[in-house]
């Protein structure tokens, strides 16, 4: 019985130490050191290989090594194989401290102060209370709710949406289309933490930026193909948002001549805003690993009729 493992190499490594101390009966392998094929009964990727049946016929249990799964084709993963999404603390601190990041900047107006810097300009802009600007999270999932969590501790007025209803302390919660509208005309400071699906794909639109009050500022960490970019920089050339902090893009990486490299109202990450963190990642791993033995619920199973 092995469990291959095909991702960064320097977390491999990690998880290969701490599976000989914690799994010892489980023969772990690295990408592309697959042994026998037919021995192979779990798989953590980012990408699985393909033709994972033909490759892989006793296949259990496929991973994800990150939070999402729109990176998986799912009609070439087994109908009855679970796919399991990484839920680790690392993960979601990772999350936490780049959201709060990004909105604090938003709020302190930093991109306007580098721009004032470059040039040398020295002029004070009047200091807003964080009880003055309203926060709303796209996505309500573990991510999500840990970044309202930790925004609301600083006075912010927060509020969540997401598909179906969810309920935290506090936290003014929105959900489905008809939520929708109210949700976004009450949020100076957007931030997009929701799965890709055929639903989101496309959600960060020109029809979404005219229902946010005017001036309003986007974050996105979800992934690139919730945004629909011309119409980013259409909204941030005519006002009607005042700027964006990426960190997910359609292509990545970004190209060189792309024009959100140079728009003075864009910060530009490279995909960092969390990373799965390899000792609690692999955890994670080992508890679903004995929750599928004991014929236990997995966490962060994914529901392949919603994609995630």
């Amino acid at each position: 019985m092995s469990f291959l493992y095909k991702s960064d190499p320097e977390r491999g490594a990690v998880w290969a130490r701490l599976f000989a101390e914690r799994a010892p009966a489980v023969d772990f392998r690295i990408w592309p050191d697959v042994g026998d094929p037919a021995a192979v009964r779990y798989l953590a990727a980012w990408e699985p290989p393909e033709n994972l049946t033909e490759a892989f016929p006793n296949l259990e249990l496929v991973f994800s090594v990150g939070a999402g799964v729109d990176q998986f084709d799912f009609s070439r993963i087994p109908p009855g194989v679970p796919v399991v999404r990484m839920i680790e603390s690392g993960l979601v601190a990772g999350m936490v401290e780049y959201a709060t990041l990004a909105v604090l900047a938003a709020h302190r107006d930093w991109l306007t102060y580098a721009a004032q810097q470059r040039e040398a300009v020295w002029n004070p802009i009047r200091v807003r209370t964080a009880g003055s600007r309203r926060v709303g999270v796209l996505g309500m999932g573990v991510l999500g709710q840990a970044v309202l969590t930790t925004l609301q501790g600083f006075g912010f007025p927060c509020a969540g949406w997401s598909r179906t209803a969810r309920q935290l302390p506090g936290i003014d919660s929105y959900a489905g289309e008809e939520g929708l509208d109210a949700f976004l005309a009450r949020t100076d400071i957007l931030v997009c933490l929701l799965p890709l699906t055929e639903a989101t794909r496309g959600i960060l639109s020109r029809r979404l930026f005219e229902r946010l009050p005017p001036g309003a500022v986007l974050v996105n960490v979800g992934r690139g193909g919730h945004l629909v970019e011309p119409d980013l920089l259409d909204a941030l050339d005519g006002g009607r948002l005042s700027a964006a902090f990426l960190d997910v893009f359609d292509t990545e990486p970004l190209p060189a001549g792309h024009p959100f490299w140079r728009h003075p109202r864009i910060l530009v990450t490279p995909h960092i805003a969390s990373m799965t963190q390899a000792e609690t990642s692999a955890e994670v791993v080992l508890d679903n690993l004995r929750r599928h033995r004991e014929g236990l619920p997995l966490i962060g199973l994914v529901d392949r009729r919603r994609g995630y």
